[in-house]
């Protein structure tokens, strides 16, 4: 009885920080989930995906955008960056040299080339895309 009395305090204390919870879906949501099974108030068969459904529907049109997969800006919390994600960011904010664009129209042109020849079965058996890319590029440069 004591377990059901803090659990009730405790979901009502979390209910009351809802707001400040409110950008995470799955942490609003889990801790419902979490409640409602210590209190054994989960209907009978009803599974987490279930129950996470649901608990979506009600809760503000915010939280169901977070949950959506927007960052959690209004969390407090810095959103640390990777070492990857940070290579990603290094290489949008450089432009691209002049040879490389070249290089990109290239393969443009050789792919919808090759697309064309396979669609008009001009491609010799055996040939693959990087056979055929390779030529096409030579062809191109010269």
């Amino acid at each position: 009885m004591n377990r059901v009395i803090f659990v009730a305090i405790g979901m009502a204390g979390l209910l009351a920080g809802a707001p400040a919870l409110a950008d995470n879906a799955m942490q609003v949501c889990g801790a419902k989930y979490q409640a409602a099974k210590t209190a054994k108030t989960l209907p009978a068969g009803q599974t987490w995906n279930q129950f996470l459904a649901q608990c979506r529907t009600t809760l503000p049109k915010a939280t169901a955008v977070a949950a959506a997969g927007a960052p959690p800006a209004a969390a407090g919390r810095p959103i640390p960056a990777t070492p990857a994600a940070s290579a990603v960011a290094a290489k949008a904010a450089r432009p691209q040299s002049a040879a490389m664009s070249a290089m990109h129209d290239r393969q443009r042109q050789c792919g919808a080339q090759w697309k064309a020849d396979k669609a008009a079965g001009k491609i010799p058996a055996g040939q693959t895309w990087p056979k055929y890319w390779s030529a096409c590029n030579t062809r191109l440069k010269g």
